[in-house]
């Protein structure tokens, strides 16, 4: 029989049911975050806001709303640079202990030498801080750490202070309390993540070292480090983009006042207050950019300089 005259038989185009089954994802990409990204792009370069019950705009002003973001103010200051310095200094005080915290629990409870047992439960313990809401979280402390709370009675009581001390009244104290904040409500995420970077590592590797007579600080630096650098990597950027969005902790903390002296204050906090009463979206788009343009920047110069030396 002639082949020509065989029926075709339909196979099955899995490239399209792929294609159907990624869609939503796109969909729900395009309209919830693409779009709005856009339009706070195009927001930026407009005067648009309220001054009592008058609707200033929208007017198109160009590049005015980001050079009056790099302005200095009545005290001579550059208030966007203030506070993102502000944000810089609020998550390496928070981030640095973090990462080296997790990284060494992490080592710990993945240790083969060791051989801890119940990792399960510690799991879950150093996990539940993060599961705390962190609003909830700031008026715990801003409870325990007031003029009147249980931290400053204890040291009345005990003689250390003549009189309350006020934590949130200080620059240092409150930016410890926020970086603490951040530290426990973060580090056992972060633990988690590098458990299971480590414990992806081929067991081969260590019984080789070990074989070898590497001692600990060998196995950890030659061994564990590079083979972890990806996850490493991975979790410095996003601690750092978290970082820079950081707000919900100084926030209530310091009841969106910054205290004191604006020290607190971070950059999704200030573009907050364009938001607040006078809807000043065309100052807040032009915060929202910056800021993206800074997390894009700082994000791709610490990729490059935490894998340089792994993708060689």
């Amino acid at each position: 029989m002639d082949k020509r005259l065989q029926p075709k038989r339909k196979g099955v185009n899995y490239a399209k049911w792929g294609y159907i089954f990624i869609l939503p994802f796109f969909v729900t990409y395009i309209i919830f975050t693409l779009t709005p990204q856009i339009m706070t792009i195009y927001n930026s370069f407009f005067e648009n806001y309220r001054s009592g019950l008058k609707q200033i705009g929208p007017n198109f002003v160009g590049l005015k709303n980001y050079v009056s973001l790099f302005s200095p103010d009545k005290t001579g200051s550059i208030g966007m640079l203030k506070y993102f310095g502000n944000t810089i200094v609020l998550w390496l005080m928070g981030a640095v202990p973090q990462i080296i915290v997790a990284l060494l629990l992490a080592v710990f409870f993945t240790s083969y030498r060791l051989n801890i047992k119940g990792q399960q439960f510690f799991k879950t313990v150093i996990y539940m801080p993060n599961l705390i809401m962190a609003a909830a979280f700031s008026m715990l402390f801003f409870t325990l750490f007031s003029p009147v709370g249980p931290i400053n009675q204890v040291l009345l009581a005990h003689g250390i202070v003549d009189k309350s001390v006020n934590f949130l009244g200080l620059k240092v104290s409150v930016r410890i309390l926020i970086s603490l904040m951040n530290f426990l409500m973060w580090f056992g995420n972060t633990t988690i993540l590098l458990m299971a970077g480590i414990q992806g590592i081929d067991q081969n590797m260590f019984e080789a070292a070990e074989i070898d007579g590497a001692n600990s600080l060998q196995v950890f630096f030659r061994v564990t480090l590079p083979l972890l650098a990806p996850i490493l990597v991975y979790t410095i950027i996003t601690a750092m983009i978290g970082g820079l969005q950081m707000f919900d902790v100084p926030q209530v903390l310091t009841n969106g006042k910054g205290t004191p002296d604006r020290a607190s204050m971070t950059m999704v906090m200030y573009l907050n207050n364009y938001l607040g009463t006078s809807k000043n979206y065309g100052m807040a788009g032009a915060v929202s950019v910056v800021l993206f343009i800074v997390s894009a920047g700082l994000s791709l110069f610490v990729y490059n300089m935490l894998s340089k030396q792994y993708r060689q």
